[in-house]
Formats: structure tokens, C-alpha cells, sequence
């Protein structure tokens, strides 16, 4: 079973890093959702996702035996709801610039360059 999620991570990771490198701003967005996702699922399997048992430290034991790691799933929590906020971020951000250049592709969204380097503050100026 842990063959066929690392599988299936690999594959989504695939298929995320395919979209990441389209021109098209949204592909590019789903791509790095996708990307989230697989890093998610692979954190899932390092945290041990063989095992049935809970974490929880019997009356007669000192250590945590056979059971999933928890700060795993600490993390992959913490991990999911950034992705999330990622996601909205940048989908903000593609929504502005659909309305502000009527396009998606990322070739033809180039003012930014033109602006030339940035300027530097001196503080005699002012």
C-alpha cells in the first residue's frame, strides 16, 4: 500500500511540474497546488502511514512504539492551510492581472522588465 501512495505521489508531482512549466498563468497556479499536494502525501509516508495504531503512549510503556509520528501530521495541518492561502494569494494576483492585460500567457506579460533595474535610495537626495 505504501508502494502504491509513493506511486501515486510521484505521479501528481509529474504532473504538477508539467503544468508549472506552461505559459499559461492559471495551469501554472493548479500546477503548484498539485505540487502542495504531492508534497503533502509524501510527507504522509515519512510520517509513517503503515501503521494502525495512535499515537498515544500506553500506562506501562516509556516510548512511543510502532504508531504514526504526530509532528508529521502537525505539519502536514500547518502545510495544507499555507498551500491554501498560497492558492488564493496567487489566484488574486492572476485575476488582477487578467483584468488589468486581457491575457494569461506569461510571455506576453512583460512590463515588469521594462521598468529596467531597480533604483537604489540615497539618502543625500532628497
Amino acid at each position: 500500500m505504501i508502494l502504491l501512495y509513493a506511486v501515486a505521489g510521484a505521479g501528481i508531482t509529474a504532473c504538477a511540474l508539467f503544468m508549472i512549466l506552461s505559459r499559461n498563468l492559471v495551469r501554472m497556479l493548479l500546477g503548484f497546488s498539485l505540487l502542495a499536494t504531492a508534497v503533502n502525501l509524501l510527507l504522509f509516508l515519512a510520517g509513517g502511514a503503515g501503521s494502525g495504531q495512535p499515537p498515544i503512549i500506553a500506562d506501562d510503556a516509556e516510548t512511543l512504539g510502532a504508531a504514526s509520528d504526530p509532528t508529521i501530521q502537525a505539519m502536514i495541518l500547518t502545510a495544507i492551510v499555507i498551500g491554501f492561502a498560497l492558492t488564493v494569494m496567487t489566484g488574486v494576483l492572476i485575476l488582477r492581472t487578467w483584468r488589468a492585460k486581457l491575457t494569461l500567457d506569461a510571455r506576453k506579460l512583460e512590463a515588469a522588465s521594462r521598468l529596467g533595474a531597480p533604483r537604489t535610495n540615497d539618502p543625500t537626495d532628497a
